[in-house]
C-alpha cells in the first residue's frame, strides 16, 4: 500500500520523561528526550540529568509521554544509561506506594532503594580555556596553577591542591575563573566497577593438538617456560577438548605455586604463546561452596509445614509462632525449596547483620551459590552485583536484611519475615521511616506471593491479627530434639548488695556458675543492652556530670577509645584527668556497658578467653562472622554482648545466659516497655541449653524479683503477657486498636521550636480534637546535633478514622509551619507508625 505524500513529512512526535530525581521534591521532573534517545529510552532505565544550575544527578524514568510540562521549560536529558531497566515496575509501584504512605517523597525513596552503586557521581574539574590571551592579569601563584593544568589537560580541585602542594586553592581558581582563564566542568562517573579477572590462554595458531606437541618439544631447552605450559595443560586440557582453551585461566593460579618462575609467563606472553585477557566475575565467586544437604523435617514441623500450606489457600498472611529453638528455620527452609521448585522467587529478611551471618551458612549448605545475600556492610559493588544477579536471574533466593525490599525481583512467591518483632527492621533516618514487615505485606499483594511471619515472641500487632483471623496462625511449642527448655534463677541484687556479696556488677550466683562453666568448658552468654564501659563519669566533690555540647545527653566513656562519646551525634572528647568544674581528682564511672563487664572479667577470670559483641566491636566488614565462627569453633569462652547476641543464633555449647539490669529494660517509660523486655529477655535466654540432654541456665539480676513481667518470662506465658498488654492498649488507645503517627519539631532555638510546635498542635486538634493529638513535648533526649526537639503524637483509630484523609491533613499542616515566614529554618520530621 502506498503512503499519502504528507505523512512521509510528518513531524516526529518529541518524548517526554518523568523522572524520579533522588531529591526530597514531592512530584516528578519533567525532561526531554533526546531525539537519538527516544527509541532507546524505557521505563525504570537510569539516565543523567541537569538538576539545577550545576547538580548532575541520575534519575529513574517513571513515565514516557508526549505532554510538555506547562510550568517550566523542560531540559533535555544528559545520558542514558542503561539499556535494559534496572527498576522494575512492582518497585517503581512500591516506590509511589511508600511515598504516599509514609509521607516523604518519591526521590527519598528511591535514594534509599537504589545502591549508592548505581547511583552516578558528578566532580568538578578545571580545564584550561583556550581562547584565554591576557596573562599579564594573572598573579604568580595563578601562573603557577594554570601551568598544571595545561600539562595535565583537566584536574580536580584536589588534585590541583595536591600538585602546587597547598591545601586550598578555591580561591585562586574562583579567581581564574572570573579571569576566563579556565573553565569549571563535572566530570560524571558511574560508581560501580566490575570485578576482573586477569586470565591468560594458548594464542589461537597454538591451540591445535599437533602444533601443542610441537611446541611442548620445542621449549624442553627452556624448561621453566615448559613448566608452565604444562601447568596449563593440567588445568585446561586442549589436547582432548580444543574449545575449552577460549575460557583460559586465571593468571593468579599460576602465581600460586612457588615452583613455577613469573618471568617465564612474561616471556610466553611476549612470544605470543600466551595471550592475555579479562574477564568480568562475580564478587561472589570467591565464596565457598557447600555440598547440598538434605533437611529432613521432625514430625511437628511436618505438621507446622502443612499448616501452613493449608493457610495459604486463603490467608496471604500466615504467622508462624514457635518457641525459641522449635525448628522454625528448618521450616522456612522446607517451604523456600518448595517456592523456588514452583518457578517463583524467595526474599528471606531477618532483622541484623549478625543473624544473617550464622544462618547463611546453613541456608549454603542447602541451597549452594544460587542464593544472593544482601545487607549494609557489603561494599557498593557486592550490593549492585546482587541487584543485577536478580534481573540477570541468577538469584532467585535472596537473604538480606530490611533494605532488602527494595531489589528488582519480578516473580516473587514467597517472603519470610524472620523475628518479626524485632524493631531493627523499623527505619528511623532517613526517610522513608518504613517498617520492612509491612512493606514485604504490600509487596507481597503487589506480587500475588504469600508471607510468613515467624518468632518466638510475636509483636503484639502480629499476634492480634492472628487472633482476629487476618493471618493465619501456626504454633510450635516443642523444642527441636527433644532439647529442654532453660532453668531460670532470679538473683535478688538489692539482697546481694546488703550481703556484700556483689563482686563488681556481678552477683556470687553468677559467678558461681561463670567458673563452674569454665572448669567444664561450656559456655557462656552475658547480656548487658548497653555498650560502652560506663554511661558517664561524675566528680564525687561538686557532682559535675560529662554531657554533649551538641546534644542533651551524657558522653559515654569508652575505656579502650579513651574518649567520652555521645551515642547521638558522634561527638568525641578526650577523658579529663580532673574535674573540669573544680579540679578535683575524684572523677569516677558511672554505671556499667559491655566494656565495663569485659573488663571486670579479665581480671576476675584472667584465664579466660572473653570476647565482646556490640557495635563497637563489629563495624569491620566480616567483624560479625569472625565473632560467630570463633564462639561455634568454642574458641570463646564468655561472649559478652548487646541485644544483637539475643536474635536467633544458635550455638550447641552454651548452657548459662546471665541478664544484668533487666529492671532498666523493664521500667523503660515507653508504651511498648513490657512487650519489649518479655521480647528481649525471652529471646536471649533461648540462647541457653539448645543441645538435647543438656539443659541451660538463665540468671536474671533484678533488684525486684517479684515482679510480673519477670514470672511470665519464667513461665514461657506469651499469652498472659499478651491479654495483659492487649487490654491495657485497648484502654488507653494504642497499636493494634489505633494507628500512631509522631511529628518530631526541630530548631536550633529552643523558643521558635517550642511555638512552632504549638502551633501545629493548635492546627491538628482544630479538625481532629484533642483526645487524638498529645502534646508536644520535649524527649526523653530533648536537644540533639543543637537541635532542639518537640514531639506531637497523633492517636487514629483504625475503624472509626479515615486514615488516608487523616494523613493528607497532616501533611497539610505541616506544610503550613514548613512555608510560615516567622518560622524560618523550621524542620518537622513525620513518622508514621512509629515503634
Amino acid at each position: 500500500m502506498t503512503l499519502p505524500l504528507s505523512s512521509l513529512f510528518d513531524d516526529e512526535v518529541t518524548t517526554f520523561a518523568d523522572l524520579i530525581l533522588p531529591v526530597p521534591i514531592p512530584k516528578l521532573f519533567t525532561y526531554r528526550v533526546p531525539r537519538g534517545m527516544s527509541e532507546m529510552i524505557k521505563v525504570g532505565a537510569r539516565v543523567i540529568v541537569q538538576f539545577g544550575k550545576n547538580r548532575v544527578t541520575t534519575a529513574i524514568v517513571a513515565r514516557l509521554h508526549p505532554h510538555p510540562p506547562t510550568d517550566y521549560q523542560a531540559k533535555y536529558i544528559l545520558e542514558l544509561l542503561d539499556e535494559e531497566p534496572i527498576v522494575t515496575p512492582h518497585q517503581l509501584e512500591l516506590f509511589s506506594w511508600m511515598a504516599d504512605y509514609y509521607l516523604c517523597n518519591i526521590g527519598e525513596v528511591m535514594n534509599v532503594a537504589l545502591p549508592s552503586g548505581l547511583k552516578i557521581t558528578s566532580q568538578s574539574k578545571v580545564q584550561y580555556n583556550p581562547d584565554f590571551d591576557h596573562p599579564q592579569l594573572l598573579t604568580e601563584q595563578e601562573v603557577v596553577i594554570l601551568e598544571e593544568i595545561k600539562k595535565h589537560q583537566a584536574l580536580s580541585y584536589e588534585e590541583v591542591a595536591r600538585l602546587v602542594e597547598q591545601t586550598n586553592v578555591t580561591a585562586v581558581i574562583k579567581s581564574l575563573v572570573g579571569k576566563r582563564a579556565v573553565i569549571l566542568f563535572e566530570e560524571v562517573k558511574e560508581k560501580y566497577t566490575p570485578k576482573l579477572a586477569r586470565n591468560v590462554r594458548l594464542s589461537a595458531q597454538y591451540a591445535t593438538p599437533d602444533i601443542l606437541r610441537d611446541l611442548v618439544s620445542a621449549l624442553e631447552k627452556q624448561p621453566k617456560q615448559q613448566e608452565v605450559l604444562l601447568k596449563y595443560l593440567s588445568y585446561v586440557p586442549v589436547l582432548n577438548n580444543p574449545d575449552l582453551n577460549q575460557k583460559g585461566l586465571d593468571k593468579a593460579i599460576f602465581r600460586q605455586d612457588d615452583g613455577l618462575s613469573d618471568s617465564a609467563l612474561q616471556t610466553l606472553l611476549k612470544k605470543g604463546v600466551f595471550e592475555q585477557f579479562e574477564t568480568i566475575i562475580s564478587r561472589f565467586a570467591d565464596l565457598p561452596a557447600s555440598p547440598a544437604k538434605e533437611i529432613k523435617l521432625t514430625e511437628t514441623q511436618q505438621l507446622a509445614s502443612r499448616q501452613i500450606q493449608e493457610h495459604f489457600q486463603d490467608k496471604e498472611v500466615v504467622l508462624l509462632h514457635g518457641i525459641t529453638g522449635s525448628g522454625k528455620t528448618e521450616v522456612f527452609i522446607s517451604l523456600i525449596k518448595q517456592a523456588l521448585e514452583s518457578g517463583t522467587q524467595v526474599l528471606y529478611l531477618l532483622p541484623e547483620i549478625a543473624l544473617t551471618t550464622q544462618i547463611v551458612v546453613r541456608l549454603r549448605k542447602v541451597f549452594g551459590d544460587s542464593m544472593g545475600i544482601y545487607h549494609s556492610k557489603f561494599s557498593d559493588n557486592e550490593r549492585v552485583e546482587v541487584w543485577k544477579g536478580i534481573l540477570d536471574g541468577k538469584f532467585q533466593f535472596v537473604v538480606g536484611v530490611r533494605s532488602a525490599v527494595f531489589l528488582p525481583f519480578d516473580n516473587l512467591g514467597l517472603i519470610i519475615v524472620d523475628e518479626e518483632h524485632e524493631t531493627s527492621y523499623k527505619q528511623q533516618d532517613p526517610a522513608p521511616r518504613y517498617h520492612a514487615r509491612d512493606v514485604a505485606v504490600v509487596m507481597a499483594y503487589m506480587h500475588k506471593a504469600k508471607v510468613l511471619l515467624g518468632s518466638a515472641t510475636p509483636s503484639l500487632e502480629s499476634y492480634y491479627h492472628a487472633q482476629n483471623g487476618k493471618y493465619g496462625l501456626v504454633e510450635m511449642f516443642q523444642r527441636f530434639g527433644d532439647a529442654a527448655l532453660p532453668e531460670f534463677v532470679l538473683i535478688d541484687t538489692k539482697l546481694e548488695k546488703k550481703q556484700r556479696k556483689m563482686k563488681d556488677e556481678f552477683s556470687s550466683v553468677l559467678l558461681e556458675y561463670l567458673a563452674h562453666n569454665l572448669k567444664n568448658s561450656e559456655q557462656t552468654i552475658l547480656f548487658q543492652n548497653r555498650r560502652g564501659y560506663s554511661p558517664y563519669l561524675q566528680c564525687e566533690e561538686c557532682g559535675w556530670i560529662s554531657e554533649c555540647h551538641n546534644c542533651a545527653v551524657s558522653l559515654t566513656y569508652h575505656m579502650r577509645a579513651a574518649e567520652l562519646r555521645c551515642h547521638y551525634c558522634g561527638h568525641k572528647e578526650e577523658v579529663p584527668r580532673t574535674c573540669p568544674a573544680c579540679g578535683s581528682t575524684k572523677v569516677k564511672t558511672i554505671g556499667f556497658g559491655t566494656e565495663k563487664i569485659e573488663d571486670q572479667l579479665n581480671l576476675i577470670f584472667p584465664q579466660a578467653r572473653i570476647q565482646r559483641m556490640d557495635l563497637d566491636t563489629t563495624r569491620a566488614k566480616n567483624a560479625y562472622q569472625q565473632i560467630i565462627q570463633d564462639f561455634e569453633a568454642e574458641q570463646i569462652d564468655i561472649l559478652v554482648g548487646t541485644q544483637m547476641i539475643s536474635k536467633g543464633l544458635d550455638f550447641d555449647n552454651v548452657s548459662v545466659v546471665g541478664i544484668f539490669d533487666a529492671d532498666r529494660i523493664i521500667n523503660f517509660p515507653e508504651f511498648r516497655a513490657s512487650e519489649r523486655a518479655f521480647q528481649m529477655l525471652t529471646q536471649v535466654s533461648g540462647r541457653a541449653g539448645r543441645r538435647a540432654g543438656k539443659p541451660g541456665k538463665v540468671l536474671i539480676q533484678t533488684a525486684n524479683p517479684h515482679q510480673s513481667l519477670l514470672n511470665k518470662i519464667i513461665e514461657g506465658d506469651y499469652r498472659g503477657m499478651y491479654d495483659n498488654e492487649i487490654q491495657e492498649r485497648e484502654q488507653y488507645g494504642y497499636p493494634p486498636f489505633t494507628r500512631l503517627i509522631k511529628l518530631i519539631v526541630k530548631h536550633a532555638d529552643y523558643d521558635t521550636s517550642h511555638r512552632a510546635a504549638e502551633q501545629l498542635a493548635e492546627k491538628l486538634v482544630a479538625q481532629l480534637g484533642r483526645s487524638r493529638v498529645l502534646g508536644p513535648e520535649p524527649p526523653l533526649v530533648e536537644r540533639v546535633r543543637n537541635q532542639f526537639l518537640f514531639e506531637i503524637l497523633i492517636k487514629l483509630e483504625r475503624e472509626k478514622i479515615n486514615f488516608k484523609a487523616a494523613k493528607s491533613f497532616i501533611q497539610e499542616k505541616v506544610t503550613d509551619i514548613l512555608t510560615d515566614k516567622t518560622l524560618k529554618n523550621i524542620n518537622v520530621v513525620i513518622d508514621v507508625d512509629c515503634t
